[in-house]
């Protein structure tokens, strides 16, 4: 036996079954050893940043830590756009990333790098196992790090000769340390602050898709409080039959009207609002300046301790029919192609209990109204904002929930930042419909420079904004991944092809002209 078996017998030991990679030299020990153990699942993503929101995508829907297998720092690098997303979205992940042999790395080879600060850029706990016989003990703090605090990113860096060299054994990762709590002073004084008229609970976190937001509505309700919701949030329930949130806008000047005159806002779960950049004349936090701001229970501590504690002060009141959203579903829109008439037909046709991807970036505006009025589904959003999330993440939810559908919108320039994740869509036969709205730009970026105060787009302005002069083809794309797909540009064509693909299982793409 050697470090790489101890190390795979540790994470199933522990209760990792899934193991998303994209693996290289360095970590051949590694991958022998998971050869030898089927019973651990492993999914090759063909780039790192496939792997890693695959990853997220699997923990924000499962809750259970997936392992990666990322190589050395370049491949490591290639992963941390969506590592960024995935901390933002408080997802446990565990990385294991291989390195040089320890008396290589006095050599300047060619993949030398600096993987312990690219480690720490974005994970919460980074360790480099610097014995075989301490692979399993490090795997183990690895699996308890990644678990801690409601999910986090934890590395471990396995040097080669520790995986190759021989080792005993394995170990099990003990539970994370329990959630802090806050005290019975701060509850009180959280309680008495929802009692103020128009006072707002801002939520996040497990009570946006699971019973948690019923008793966050009581006790809302009991207080006369007003129940939020952040607008990037790593999960949360939308359409017929679930609670309603109010949900804050993307735009900082619409969150300012939103909390205009709230006297107390009161944060569980979730940060202090900030707008997503600066702007110009514009403050970056969209609550009033005199609004008295509580931040009860951070992401990283007992949500939903913090919950029946607060109701335990506020009382709970019964919950009406005008506290859910009603079912609504839209009749099949027909004629000219827009992107609203797309989620009006996305929410006629999806089956109840989808999981929604949300990459539209700009179509997400136009398609949430219709959405809404969708039978009950989940929806995963890109908490970190650094595009090529929607595809990978997709993967990721697919792998956890085999029995429910799941649908992709998608912009033209995010998707093609982790496009080949078509590809392991394809081999995994994942029931994943994606929706690409070709509107051949960046268009998000147009909107940013306006709202910078730029009014007049140039020759080279439009060069970085646009993607035609080639046009991409999607379609031609999705089938050189192994995935069927089509394109449309009418409304008759959507509802046939959308019909299609919720009728059948495995992997379809539709190309939305727009």
């Amino acid at each position: 036996m050697n470090g790489a078996e101890t190390l795979v017998k540790t994470l199933l030991a522990s209760g990792v079954r899934i193991c998303f990679a994209n693996p290289g030299t360095s970590e051949m020990h590694f991958v022998a050893a998971l050869d030898r153990h089927p019973e651990m699942r492993c999914i090759l993503c063909l780039f790192e940043g496939g792997v890693s929101g695959a990853a997220d995508g699997y923990y924000r829907m499962t809750g259970e830590v997936a392992a990666t297998l990322l190589h050395l720092a370049p491949g490591f690098g290639n992963a941390f756009a969506n590592l960024h997303n995935a901390r933002k979205a408080q997802s446990g992940v565990l990385n294991i990333m291989g390195d040089h042999a320890d008396y290589h790395l006095r050599f300047e080879a060619p993949l030398k790098g600096d993987t312990v600060g690219v480690s720490q850029a974005v994970s919460h706990w980074t360790r480099v196992s610097g014995a075989a016989g301490k692979v399993a003990g490090d795997a183990a703090e690895a699996v308890q790090a990644a678990r801690a605090k409601g999910g986090q990113i934890a590395t471990l860096i396995l040097p080669a000769n520790t995986a190759w060299e021989a080792a005993e054994g394995h170990a099990v990762a003990a539970e994370p340390p329990a959630l802090r709590r806050p005290s019975q002073g701060e509850i009180k004084a959280a309680a008495r602050a929802l009692r103020q008229p128009g006072a707002v609970l801002l939520l996040d976190g497990p009570a946006l898709y699971t019973d948690l937001g019923l008793l966050a509505k009581r006790l809302t309700k009991a207080s006369g409080a007003r129940l939020m919701q952040p607008f990037f949030a790593s999960r949360f329930r939308r359409g017929a039959g679930v609670v309603k949130f109010e949900r804050m806008a993307y735009r900082i000047d619409d969150n300012l009207k939103l909390l205009a005159g709230v006297p107390s806002l009161v944060l569980c779960g979730t940060t202090r609002p900030a707008g997503f950049f600066a702007y110009p004349g514009l403050p970056s936090t969209p609550d009033d300046p005199d609004t008295r701001l509580i931040e009860l229970c951070g992401r990283e501590m007992d949500i939903a301790w913090t919950l029946q504690a607060l109701a335990g002060e506020l009382g709970e009141a019964a919950l009406g029919p005008e506290d859910f959203v009603a079912e609504d579903l839209p009749p099949l829109p027909d004629g000219a192609l827009t992107v609203a008439k797309v989620g009006e037909a996305v929410a006629a046709l999806m089956p109840d209990n989808a999981i929604v991807v949300d990459e539209g970036i700009t179509a997400s505006y136009f398609l949430a109204p219709g959405l809404k009025r969708a039978r009950g589904h989940d929806v995963l959003t890109i908490t970190g904002g650094s595009i090529g999330f929607g595809l990978p993440n997709a993967v990721g939810a697919a792998v956890a929930c085999r029995d429910r559908k799941v649908v992709v919108m998608e912009g033209d320039g995010s998707g093609m930042y982790t496009l080949q994740s078509l590809w392991t869509m394809a081999r995994e036969g994942l029931d994943v419909t994606t929706v690409i709205f070709a509107n051949r730009g960046y268009q998000i970026l147009r909107e940013e420079l306006a709202a910078m105060g730029v009014n007049e787009v140039g020759r080279n302005a439009a060069r970085m904004f646009d993607m035609d002069g080639p046009a991409l083809d999607w379609v031609a794309l999705a089938k050189g991944h192994g995935v069927q797909a089509v394109r449309v540009d009418d409304m008759a064509g959507f509802n046939a092809a959308f019909a299609e693909a919720m009728g059948q299982r495995g992997p379809r793409l539709i190309e939305v002209v727009c």
